[in-house]
């Protein structure tokens, strides 16, 4: 029997959450979203998975991570084959470390992932300097390289999963207006836009920060605050890079320098949390700031030209982890998958498979 799927946002998680459920049989998928494709945090993400190089080592988040870095090769590969590449940096992560005593952490976790399979490298500083002599490495002890973590561009990468989820027959609807939740007992009935009414066996929650909108008039409250990221798109004059094939993102001390090719960077980002109004806007200081540490350790982007400045909130929820990822209380059709904060990009394939498990097995769905 076909079950009836209603997802509500369509950035890189609704996304991927309807490219996932499209690939089985027994559902039939809308997706709606109030606004277009990867228009929230999506859009304003730089795409760094750091997955295998993140200090989480078990729990759920570690879980997500390791689930979402064995899918994405995989994915990447069934939407190129679809027709729907998706531009990405495939050339690693390598993450500098300042103090000495933070790299023999790194080597622990080293030698924990390798121990599951993963690949890391500790670097010493000499070993950055020959094979990214793009760095400016004399202040730092060394890095951790990650070959299997890489840069995936979000908003391509959201196209790509809606456009294949339509091509197998997924209901895309995008500008509607504001959702209404039409509710019997513990249970969803339809979703209402002023175009039409959307009956649903399953409810989907991704709309990030809208998501509070949505479930506003619910029994559970869904609480999450807004926390603003500013980054740049650069471009470098050819004849000023070191020539150089092997162009892996560079992460120091949460600032991160993406190669886009051709000279082109991404740079960023701040973390902006609201004033104690609420308030939230972007701090130019804080900006300049992200510019000039990625600078100081990426010196050829000194002389570089700021193509584009963007900014954008990231949904964080309050009074728990990251991402919110459950039943909703009071209710059995209901499941949020929203509150990624950071990570959206990066645990958005694994959120998908743990949707589509929970659909499969609904005795399994946590409350």
């Amino acid at each position: 029997m076909t079950e009836r799927v209603v997802i509500l946002g369509a950035g890189v998680v609704g996304a991927a959450i309807a490219y996932e459920l499209s690939r089985l049989k027994k559902f039939e998928i809308t997706i709606l979203d109030t606004g277009s494709p990867a228009e929230g945090s999506t859009g304003a993400a730089l795409g760094v998975l750091m997955g295998i190089i993140s200090r989480k080592t078990k729990g759920r988040a570690w879980t997500l991570r390791r689930r979402s870095m064995e899918r994405f090769p995989e994915l990447l590969a069934e939407l190129a084959a679809a027709g729907q590449p998706v531009p990405h940096n495939p050339h690693g992560i390598l993450k500098l470390i300042r103090e000495p005593e933070e790299l023999e952490k790194g080597d622990r976790l080293r030698e924990i992932r390798q121990a599951s399979g993963w690949e890391l490298a500790v670097w010493d500083q000499g070993t950055i300097q020959q094979q990214c002599p793009q760095v400016q490495a004399e202040n730092i002890a060394g890095g951790i390289f990650s070959p299997q973590d890489f840069q995936v561009q979000p908003v391509p990468l959201t196209k790509a999963l809606l456009a294949v989820a339509q091509q197998n027959g997924v209901r895309c609807q995008f500008g509607v207006a504001q959702p209404m939740l039409q509710c019997q007992g513990q249970r969803c009935q339809q979703v209402v836009t002023e175009q039409a009414a959307y009956p649903c066996d399953w409810l989907i929650v991704s709309a990030g920060l809208g998501s509070l909108e949505i479930t506003k008039s619910l029994t559970e409250t869904l609480s999450l605050g807004p926390v603003l990221g500013q980054a740049f798109q650069l471009r470098v004059s050819l004849d000023l890079e070191i020539p150089q094939t092997f162009q892996p993102v560079v992460s120091f001390e949460d600032v991160h320098v993406v190669p886009l090719g051709q000279g082109e960077y991404w740079v960023g980002a701040t973390v902006e949390f609201p004033d104690d109004t609420g308030e939230i806007s972007s701090d130019e200081d804080l900006a300049q700031a992200v510019l000039r540490k990625a600078i100081a350790f990426y010196p050829v982007l000194k002389k570089a030209e700021i193509v584009r400045h963007w900014s954008g909130k990231r949904p964080r929820p309050n009074g728990q982890g990251a991402p919110v990822l459950k039943g909703l209380a009071g209710y059995e059709n209901i499941l949020l998958a929203t509150g990624h904060y950071r990570n959206g990009v990066l645990l958005a394939p694994a959120t998908a498979l743990t949707i589509c498990d929970w659909l499969l097995a609904p005795e399994a769905i946590a409350f």
